[in-house]
């Protein structure tokens, strides 16, 4: 009798669900902090000090930054929940499972709207007298947890937070903070929790993570990277993931400057090269701006180009119609049935007769491909991970990638990226720019031509040889010294008034660029008369 009574309540449920689809969608009720009170309360604990916070999702989640004699620490504050308002939540996630069952849907926006209409049917539904601010903290719990990466789901509106990394069970979680460098946070796992986020960041990105496969890479809503692995046979401690941030806006030729990662007169040099086809390769060690520099200065392709991007995890972001963009993909299957490399798309992407190529990094078969790509005429850009020029000949022409000597005369320009730290702050700078010339025939050595080269005593930069593609660049345009000398002091202009009015997004850059390289009496005048940011403005509305 009591398992007919539970199916027909279930039933009743449901059906009750089902009517409550077809209405309009209900709405939050208005949150007044005033009148209501605050959502989160915080108080810096005894033998602390707080030296900054800030809000990451403002009235629900903020940043504290504490310290005492030894170290520092971040402190995420997220609304207190009181016994009531935890088993209401509870009650919640059990009846939502019928919900996200019966609603299926993709978009994001969608699943927010739905979340938001749906718990307030169910509280109706309770029939519970609650506070406006009560709804609040109970739906931003329903967000963080079912909808993005629970504990961690903050940190990811943090724009200052550059890696997050979980070492392990009861581990506290570190993250690299762009002003206060690695830093202990208040978060930690225990060891079925840490287990299931893993999993389920891993679910959440169209990625399959278990004892069999334990490490996976990929990238996750917001295009950040993530490296997770499951379990204790691997690592000791327990489950352990890393997410590197990237940013949403992507690095431009305007941050560049502003970062002080090259000077002006490096970036009207890329400008040209790039945009006149000559092939580059971005080296460094990890976390030198190797993949930012490729983004930035792919901001410089030809808007009438077609540019085709290979990568295995999502990094690349440009403002350009005509650009096919590849990911990797991993196999389904033990026997690698269904694995898509970076060499079967590049490959690929040889038979879309691109004008330009783009490699997020090359580190085997693909490298030998993408030289015979630049034999045959197509220009790519690439990175690479290497410390030096010696370094990255070494690794081209040795095991696994070997490519042949005579084939890396098709290289034309190398820039060694480098992790500087300056007045103890962490910095990129680009080490070195050289010009790659033919190799010699009898030592099979290659020739180098260093163009521009980092102080580190001043910061500064220092032009220490005359380029060779510049004048090939005279030679196949049909220019003379003095339209060569124009056309440089142009582009200086345009990247000096981008600076000056902050118009750094990718989207700005790209049109201008792109602007320029169509109408550029227009462009110039505009810059004359100060009426290029409005123009620009105009064609982003």
């Amino acid at each position: 009798m009591v398992e007919v009574t539970e199916i027909s309540e279930k039933k009743s449920f449901i059906s009750g669900l089902k009517r409550a689809f077809a209405k309009p969608l209900r709405k939050m009720p208005a949150y007044d902090q005033e009148k209501d009170g605050p959502l989160i309360e915080l108080e810096v604990p005894e033998g602390l000090k707080e030296i900054e916070r800030y809000w990451l999702q403002e009235p629900y989640a903020l940043a504290s930054i504490l310290e005492d004699r030894k170290t520092r620490y971040y402190r995420l504050v997220e609304p207190a929940l009181t016994k009531f308002e935890k088993e209401l939540l509870e009650r919640l996630y059990e009846d939502f499972q019928d919900i996200l069952v019966l609603n299926p849907t993709s978009s994001r926006i969608e699943k927010d709207a739905l979340l938001i209409d749906k718990t307030l049917f169910l509280l109706e539904r309770y029939k519970v007298e609650i506070s406006a601010s009560t709804i609040h903290k109970i739906i931003y719990y329903l967000r963080r947890n079912l909808l993005g990466y629970e504990k961690i789901n903050p940190l990811l509106y943090d724009p200052y937070i550059e890696d997050i990394s979980c070492d392990g069970v009861k581990v506290p979680l570190y993250i690299y903070h762009t002003r206060y460098l690695n830093i202990e946070s208040n978060i930690s796992f225990g060891e079925e929790e840490l287990d299931s986020l893993v999993i389920k960041m891993c679910q959440l990105n169209n990625k399959h993570i278990s004892v069999s496969q334990p490490i996976v890479d990929a990238t996750i809503m917001d295009g950040s990277r993530l490296q997770a692995i499951l379990g204790r046979e691997i690592t000791p401690r327990g489950s352990s993931f890393t997410i590197r941030k990237f940013r949403k806006d992507p690095i431009t030729p305007i941050d560049l400057l502003g970062f002080k990662t090259c000077d002006m007169e490096m970036l009207v040099y890329l400008w040209l090269v790039i945009e006149n086809g000559y092939n580059m390769l971005f080296a460094g060690g990890t976390a030198s701006g190797k993949t930012s520099m490729l983004n930035a200065t792919s901001l410089f392709m030809p808007s009438t180009a077609k540019i085709v991007s290979i990568e295995d995890t999502r990094e690349l972001l440009l403002y350009h119609n005509n650009w096919v963009s590849g990911i990797a993909r991993e196999s389904f299957a033990a026997d690698s049935t269904g694995e898509i490399s970076m060499y079967d798309l590049l490959r690929a992407a040889l038979r879309q007769r691109p004008d330009f190529i783009i490699v997020g990094e090359v580190r085997g078969d693909e490298a030998r491909t993408l030289f015979q790509a630049m034999s045959t005429g197509h220009a790519t850009s690439s990175t690479m991970h290497a410390g030096d020029v010696q370094t990255v000949i070494n690794r081209l022409t040795n095991e696994p990638i070997n490519v042949p000597h005579i084939m890396l005369q098709s290289l034309d320009v190398l820039c060694i990226q480098e992790q500087v730290y300056i007045e103890e702050k962490r910095v990129r700078r680009t080490r070195s720019l050289v010009e790659i010339h033919n190799v010699d025939p009898e030592t099979g050595d290659l020739g180098v031509n260093e163009i521009f080269s980092w102080d580190p005593s001043e910061d500064g930069f220092l032009k220490v040889g005359d380029s060779h593609i510049m004048q090939k660049i005279v030679h196949v345009r049909g220019w003379d010294l003095s339209q060569m000398r124009n056309e440089i002091e142009n582009r200086r202009k345009i990247l000096t008034y981008l600076y000056e009015k902050n118009m750094r997004s990718y989207i700005q850059v790209s049109l201008v660029v792109q602007a320029y390289q169509s109408y550029p009496k227009m462009v110039m005048e505009a810059i004359e008369n100060d009426t290029l940011q409005g123009m620009i403005q105009d064609m982003v509305a």
